[in-house]
């Protein structure tokens, strides 16, 4: 029922549709005759608040200045593999759009495919919407991902306007939508990223992110390695010789692991959340376990990609202590590197610079067409920014975590 409030006051909206959903909790439905009286004293909002994860019971319509009197509709994706396939290629390629802007061709986004496929994963599920004129033109995506196994009061935050409809209050459409979203759903913890080249300056952070309540987290530089690498020099660097070096041997396995290494690899998988630097980020330690870790190769090969993984394994206990790995997209030129992590007890023997090497060296030999990986890390973390040096990375961008407490 209306009951004449409304959380804030809120600007003019032009609506056309049966069902309008209010931002106050409190209403359910409004009927058609009344919504233009309600938009006109300025107490009524289009939010579409009820639960994407059970279906979209409302939407919101929205003119924003400068777009030429176009409507513009928040649709829920929720049929990416059938009814709306075209409609989330239109969404993917915002992204991609958006990487063209920032890095020119030097841009890599996920494809289609690879995003339709994490959309079906149950551990980090996550929710879409487009921003479409009423000429059917996407104008604007966003996302928001769930972590289920830990980190349940967080969520993360896609929103993205394509480079020539931005200016226009599509973004803030999209971000307050996606934020009403989080906090239905528990999420007060809000992340997002923002990334710029490394001659540029952060325009999306300081001109978005900042002005809507996120506030800088952690710095991340992101480096590329040219391929094929000198030889010699990652032979040099994965050799068992030097100080310390040994006592650890390095073996690694192309999309998949061993079945009894899966425990060893979940170790490794929660010790990544516990032993590597977060800045000023507020994240949970987060729980893996042998299913987890065997869902996750299941999840890679699903999306097409290619995972070779380095693993230190510590001769005395036979402990897998430390691993790194790279995944190959399908077709893709470039390879991406995923987590690398020596334990913190078994640090200072070289073990980092070791997998490193290993890793590029099985890479360059399995996937000659590979021309570059890409890998980013904490500005403040030295010892990874030092082996990256060693084997030949050289920073090319760079990129923050933004985070903001949800009220």
């Amino acid at each position: 029922m209306w009951n004449g409030r409304c959380s804030r006051p809120c600007r003019a909206f032009s609506a056309v549709g049966r069902v309008v959903l209010a931002r106050d909790p409190n209403i359910t439905t409004v009927p058609t005759p009344a919504c233009g009286r309600l938009f006109h004293r300025g107490v009524l909002a289009l939010a579409g608040l009820t639960s994407p994860l059970t279906g979209q019971t409302g939407w919101r319509r929205w003119c924003p200045p400068g777009q030429g009197g176009r409507m513009v509709t928040l649709t829920l994706i929720d049929d990416p593999d059938g009814a709306q396939r075209r409609l989330f290629d239109d969404w993917v390629e915002v992204l991609a759009a958006d990487g063209r802007h920032v890095f020119g061709a030097d841009h890599t986004s996920w494809s289609a495919d690879e995003l339709r496929e994490l959309g079906r994963s149950t551990d980090r599920p996550r929710i879409s919407w487009a921003a479409v004129t009423d000429d059917g033109t996407v104008v604007g995506a966003a996302g928001l991902v769930m972590p289920q196994h830990d980190n349940r009061t967080q969520g993360v935050v896609i929103v993205v306007v394509h480079p020539d409809h931005r200016r226009h209050g599509v973004g803030t459409l999209l971000l307050e939508h996606t934020e009403a979203v989080a906090r239905e759903h528990g999420r007060t913890l809000l992340l997002t990223q923002t990334q710029w080249p490394v001659d540029g300056r952060d325009e999306s952070g300081e001109e978005f992110a900042a002005p809507h309540g996120y506030a800088g987290a952690q710095t991340v530089l992101r480096s590329s390695l040219s391929l094929p690498a000198d030889r010699a020099r990652l032979e040099a660097a994965s050799s068992r010789t030097g100080d310390g070096a040994d006592g650890y041997v390095m073996q690694t396995c192309w999309d998949g692991i061993p079945e009894e290494w899966l425990a060893g690899r979940a170790e490794l998988s929660r010790r990544m959340s516990t032993d590597i630097p977060f800045g000023d980020l507020q994240l949970e330690e987060e729980s893996w376990d042998e299913v987890r870790v065997r869902a996750e190769y299941q999840r890679i090969a699903a999306m097409g990609r290619r995972a070779v993984d380095t693993f230190a394994v510590h001769e005395a206990s036979g402990e897998l202590v430390g691993y790194t790995q790279v995944q190959v997209p399908r077709g893709a030129l470039v390879a991406f590197q995923q987590d690398t992590l020596v334990m913190r007890e078994h640090r200072g023997h070289r073990v980092g610079l070791r997998m490193k090497a290993a890793s590029t060296l099985a890479l360059m030999a399995e996937s000659p067409t590979t021309t570059s990986v890409r890998t980013w890390n904490a500005d403040d973390n030295a010892p990874m920014l030092a082996v990256n040096h060693a084997v030949g990375y050289v920073h090319d961008a760079m990129m923050r975590e933004w985070q903001k407490e949800a009220p």
